[in-house]
């Protein structure tokens, strides 16, 4: 069984994908073009937001959106604890610093009142400016958008989401990667929309804040390639992936989303009473990029996981640390109390597999070990 099932992804759109990277073979024209630009215009319409600006990976992506805006050393830029390391990593490469926030138990997500406080405290120590806010789309699932998008203009910050593990979701009508004043999303393979290598983009409403990201990607380039008006990187989505990116995406658009909302509903019936189960929010559509459930202690979760193995089922663990206890963040002085929910959530969780090509047997032959596992 595969965690993230992207064999079979491939085999149902090798018809479709085959002929385009072969195209892009024949052309020779591996960087930029038409392809990448046709991506771009795909997602933004998509997502509803005027620009898509495509990029090497999602890492890159939300260092852009930081630069682009001016954050660097001094600047406190405020971070889910539960979360993956690029979320602050980023911060940390601009110069400025992570202050890491605690989340939301049942969904995983940025704790609105937690963020209110840690705001606060900054700002009452003075030795950081407060600049920003990433707020992350755990598991597919956004943030609690109608409540971090008035706090952070009432509070004067910079909100970036950061829609790696977000795209295809939504908040009613309005579509993840469309929330704050910028939004990012990674293509890595096992994303939601996912490429076949590296790739992320960003995306915005704001005209200037697009052209500058496009020239921070491209080298600080000006209106002529070898015009370099500012200092800047080498970040660019290949034009093999965009193909690749582009039949994927139909999918996605077409049945995927469906298909894997429909699996992630199944697991619902199967794990009723079994085990606690994701929630969503009503109103609220997941990209569902992991299912996961919550274990009672990190003891069980370690048996599940040993069982579940034995019967051939893979599972995951999205995140055993939290971002405090990075070892690249020993440095920084937090206070435990506050990341209780991040610290407690890091030893409970587990996820199970989940595609939009799982088969119901297969998640029949998971919940059937998990019930095993669980009151063995």
């Amino acid at each position: 069984m595969e965690f993230r099932d992207l064999k079979s992804q491939y085999l149902a759109l090798k018809e479709a994908i085959d002929p385009r990277v072969m195209e892009i073979m024949g052309s020779a024209q591996f960087i930029g073009g038409k392809p990448v630009r046709e991506l771009e215009e795909m997602l933004a319409d998509y997502v509803g937001v005027k620009h898509c600006i495509s990029c090497a990976n999602g890492t890159d992506a939300l260092m852009l959106v930081l630069k682009a805006w001016g954050i660097g050393p001094g600047d406190a830029v405020f971070v889910p604890d539960f979360t993956f390391f690029a979320s602050a990593e980023a911060v940390s490469v601009t110069g400025a610093t992570p202050v890491f926030v605690d989340v939301l138990e049942d969904t995983f997500n940025l704790d609105p009142k937690a963020l209110e406080q840690a705001i606060r405290k900054v700002r009452a120590e003075g030795r950081l400016t407060p600049k920003a806010v990433v707020a992350v789309d755990l598991f597919g699932l956004a943030a609690d958008y109608p409540t971090l998008e008035p706090l952070c203009r009432r509070e004067g910050l910079m909100l970036l989401e950061d829609g790696a593990q977000g795209f295809s979701g939504a908040i009613g009508d309005r579509r993840n990667c469309s929330f704050g004043d910028a939004a990012t999303t990674s293509f890595f393979p096992a994303k939601p929309l996912g490429c076949y290598g590296d790739g992320g983009a960003v995306f915005t409403n704001d005209d200037a804040v697009a052209a500058l990201i496009r020239s921070l990607a491209v080298h600080g380039k000006g209106e002529e390639k070898y015009d370099n008006v500012r200092i800047g990187y080498n970040s660019r989505l290949d034009t093999i992936q965009a193909v690749i990116l582009q039949e994927k995406f139909k999918a996605l658009r077409d049945y995927e989303l469906d298909d894997i909302t429909g699996a992630a509903a199944n697991y619902d019936d199967l794990l009723r009473g079994v085990a606690q189960t994701p929630i969503i929010p009503q109103g609220y559509t997941s990209g569902w990029a992991q299912y996961t459930i919550k274990c009672k202690d990190e003891a069980q979760r370690d048996h599940v996981m040993t069982e579940l193995k034995a019967r051939g089922i893979p599972t995951m663990v999205y995140y055993p640390k939290p971002m405090h206890r990075q070892t690249a963040y020993a440095n920084l002085a937090v206070n435990e109390a506050e990341l209780a929910v991040s610290t407690d959530l890091c030893r409970r969780v587990l996820a199970l597999p989940l595609s939009p090509y799982i088969t119901p047997a297969d998640q029949e032959a998971v919940a059937a070990a998990l019930k095993d596992a669980l009151h063995a």
